[in-house]
């Protein structure tokens, strides 16, 4: 069902409550007809509803609902709201509200909200301000508790939905709803529980690039899956969310009260980079504790001048104006304090012009200490976030840097990697189906190395030896080549080998790897007595003294699927607690990006006469682990610890690797990863052509095209003239989310340049999307767009969608001709007589 038939129930010009219940009765009460502008009808009972006039929302209790969606089905009602019931009650209600054709919202939700309706349909009695922040929430209580900090602060509300228990409209259709709503700012998320992973990263991904998306989520305590690795100890359910959150941009606080502060700055402004931030104030005192908090929580390089004390209401116009204009200053912190003769309210319209005046978007912060109603209307209406102390506007500010770097991160254009080595799935796929044939849930360590070589990730040499006189034998072979050897033990059953004392060292003689052999399966026997001893690992010593040793790895998560995780490796890796994750697919960018969050990312750079590691190299394991994860859902869980890394490159000197032997608990990952079965080579006379899925590392490439396509071309093709391409304009055809749009790009053989390039982006429910196609301005007319264009219709046939469409000017007839010989239909376009309407109808025989 399509968001029009959502954004109706959720901003209603009439409504219907059908009585009969305590809940529905508070809610009725609530809408107060001098209050909400549109129509209202209360009803006694279901009986009366169909000869009532059809209304956009219905609330009714959960006794009577689905008497309530068979009664309203066909009559053009958009929503039912259930303000009572229990999850119990969800999939019955799902299934009603589905064959009528009405959104449902709840069952159990405190209701909804629409002040510029004037309307307040929640259990909450406030009256609610209009504003640009909207509230999505699935717990009753929270939701109550936010409602009630908006009224009493006089914060302003484009809307609010209470979810409940969710059955219909969830978290990703409310996101879809509000990043859509152009009265929106931003959009405050309280939840308690992600249950459809893809759809909702898919919408909060598509939200988060539009406008700040916070999200409270109280951690939640669950039992493990079996932490059979160390990346398994490290994956909790709340480290997944995190993931997912930082995934999609989404602002992540921690209580009511960093909500609160990070809506107010969010919701009133706005940083390209929120780096650096001057202080100015009335006082030193005022002014040295906020520079103080400052270098506390952002460190030094957020705080590089002395703050500037002012007396009058001219000074603060004049420091203000003046630090917004320097190039070195991202934000300003305008600090009063109620000292005389000067009057506050006056150095408050004083800082509020100046911002008002500023050639810059750069944000402004205010700390009136004791100011009143007078100086938060001041500032309120000039867009300043205000705050009562010093310490809380610090923390807004952060909230400013955090959100411009997960912009950042978000549009940031990866480096690109040689395509021309890709892994073997096939064969990867055969090797781990091998294993789980024979009813193991585990790769043997050969295994694992040819599984590693598969995905190009380096690893050292290795023999599995039966024995310990096998295993000494084979070490000769590394002692003749001048090599010590490691020793360790091969169990199926043993997690983490040095909990049983299974490594052994630098050892240099083979008499040495029988004794350390020996002495393995004596300490395993005795410690672990019913854990199976199937050999041992020789592996060369890697002897690489400047390295640095890494963890890496995936576990899967019940909710989003496999999770990356990486960090200080070695044998307390979770001890040590110096890792992040991530969640995949990666390409080099987000991998570095991960690298950067932790700490032993600071020891990767050069230091005394340590070289740089490798940081490339440890970003491409990363990408292959994405890319295992993505492909083998038969794996579990899987570890690299340690890896070395150093100037030369990365090298897994261990692995491991679980395998999942029920289908029922294999989990894809949540983002859809980049789909290479749709490449494929064109020939078109003499030219030849690969064409396949866009990606973000496409940037350059499409920048380059777009410099050969003449004026006149982009003018039929963007309806205005195009002089320059910026990084955001590329970053938005490049960076796909592929659950909801494709874009395929045709690259010349032999040149390597782009040629042409088609896209299609369809709404969140996939009923309809609107395509766009451009080509090289000197390979018009070879086939290529045609060919391009089936590819895109075959692309959403696959995917579903029921109807493609585009608006084409009157005056671009080779397209208008195209599309008639695709099957198009060709209308007038009743709003604008130089545009065409084309429309494809792919349910059609």
């Amino acid at each position: 069902m399509t968001l029009a038939l959502l954004r109706r129930a959720l901003e209603p010009a009439t409504i219907t409550v059908i009585g009969g219940s305590s809940e529905t009765d508070v809610l009725a009460a609530q809408i107060r007809p001098g209050s909400y502008r549109g129509e209202l009808a209360v009803l006694p009972d279901v009986k009366t509803l169909p000869s009532a006039p059809p209304a956009d929302l219905l609330i009714a209790s959960v006794a009577v609902a689905e008497q309530v969606l068979a009664a309203a089905a066909g009559r053009g009602c958009a929503g039912l709201l259930v303000p009572d019931g229990e999850a119990s009650d969800s999939e019955r209600l799902r299934a009603a509200a589905k064959a009528a054709g009405i959104r449902l919202i709840g069952p159990s939700s405190l209701g909804l909200a629409a002040p510029r309706l004037g309307l307040n349909a929640t259990a909450v009695p406030v009256e609610l301000a209009v504003g640009s922040l909207a509230l999505v929430a699935q717990s009753n209580s929270v939701a109550a508790g936010i409602l009630a900090w908006a009224a009493r602060r006089g914060i302003g509300l484009s809307g609010a939905v209470v979810l409940g228990e969710g059955a219909d409209v969830d978290i990703a259709d409310s996101l879809d709803h509000f990043s859509a709503d152009p009265s929106t700012r931003t959009i405050l998320l309280a939840i308690d529980d992600v249950t459809d992973a893809p759809r909702f990263l898919s919408s909060a991904r598509a939200a988060a690039r539009i406008k700040p998306v916070l999200v409270l989520k109280p951690p939640r305590r669950e039992p493990p899956w079996p932490a059979l690795t160390h990346s398994a100890l490290i994956v909790t359910s709340d480290a997944a969310h995190d993931a997912a959150f930082r995934r999609a941009g989404l602002l992540r606080v921690n209580d009511l009260d960093e909500l609160f502060a990070a809506a107010e700055t969010l919701g009133r402004a706005r940083a390209a980079d929120a780096g650096r931030l001057a202080i100015v104030s009335n006082g030193e005192g005022l002014a040295a504790l906020a520079a103080a908090r400052l270098r506390q929580v952002v460190g030094a390089e957020g705080c590089l001048r002395d703050p500037e004390i002012v007396q009058t209401a001219h000074d603060y116009r004049e420091a203000v104006a003046r630090l917004l204009a320097e190039d070195d200053v991202d934000a300003v912190l305008a600090l009063n304090a109620p000292v005389a003769p000067a009057d506050s309210a006056d150095c408050a319209r004083a800082v509020a012009g100046a911002r008002s005046a500023a050639s810059v978007g750069k944000p402004v912060l205010a700390v009136w200490v004791g100011g009143g109603e007078e100086i938060g209307a001041i500032f309120a209406l000039a867009g300043i976030p205000s705050f009562a102390t010093e310490q809380e506007a610090i923390v807004g500010f952060q909230h400013l840097t955090r959100h411009a770097r997960l912009l950042k991160e978000l549009m940031a254009t990866p480096p690109a990697l040689d395509e021309s080595d890709q892994p073997d799935i096939v064969a990867a796929t055969a090797l781990v189906d091998a294993a789980l044939g024979e009813g193991r849930n585990w790769l043997e360590p050969n295994e694992v190395s040819r599984l590693l070589a598969l995905f190009r990730i380096p690893t050292l040499d290795l023999v599995i030896a039966t024995d310990a006189a096998a295993a000494a034998e084979a070490a000769k072979a590394q002692f003749a080549a001048g090599r010590t050897v490691a020793l360790k033990i091969v169990s199926p059953d043993v997690a983490h080998k040095s909990d049983v004392g299974g490594v052994e060292l630098d050892l240099a003689n083979a008499d040495a790897v029988r004794e350390a052999a020996e002495r393995m399966a004596e300490r395993l026997g005795e410690l672990r007595p019913e854990a199976r001893l199937t050999g041992f690992m020789v592996q060369p010593m890697a002897h690489r003294t400047k390295a640095r040793e890494l963890i890496a790895g995936f576990s899967v998560d019940s909710r989003f699927g496999p999770v990356i995780v990486f960090g200080r490796g070695g044998t307390a890796a979770e001890l040590i607690a110096d890792t992040q994750v991530a969640l995949p697919p990666l390409d080099l960018g987000s991998a570095e990006s991960l690298i950067a969050r932790t700490r032993v990312s600071r020891i990767l750079a050069a230091y005394r006469d340590v070289p740089a590691a490798d940081r490339r190299a440890i970003a491409a394991v990363l990408v292959a682990l994405g890319n295992i994860a993505s492909a083998l859902p038969q794996i579990r869980a899987m570890d690299l610890n340690p890896i070395l890394a150093d100037a030369s490159g990365a090298v897994a000197v261990d692995a491991r690797v679980v395998l999942e032997p029920d289908p029922a608990c294999r989990r894809r990952p949540a983002i859809r990863p980049y789909p290479a079965s749709w490449t494929l080579h064109l020939a078109l006379g003499e030219r030849r052509f690969l064409i396949r899925p866009m990606k973000p590392e496409d940037e350059l490439l499409l920048g380059a095209m777009l410099a050969r396509v003449t004026s006149e071309d982009l003018r039929l093709r963007f309806f205005a003239p195009l002089k320059s391409f910026s990084h955001a304009f590329l970053a938005r055809l490049t960076q796909l989310d592929y659950a909801r749009e494709m874009a395929f790009i045709a690259i010349e053989e032999g040149s390597g340049q782009a040629a042409g390039a088609v896209r299609l982006h369809a709404d969140p429910g996939h009923v309809e999307a609107e395509y766009a196609i451009l080509l090289r301005s000197d390979l018009k007319g070879i086939g290529l767009g045609r060919a391009l264009m089936e590819l895109i219709i075959d692309w959403a046939r696959a995917e579903h969608v029921q109807r493609i469409h585009s608006q084409v000017l009157a005056e671009n007839g080779p397209m208008l001709t195209l599309c008639r010989a695709l099957g198009f239909e060709v209308a007038l376009d009743p709003d604008d007589i130089s545009v065409r309407r084309v429309a494809l109808n792919l349910n059609a025989p």
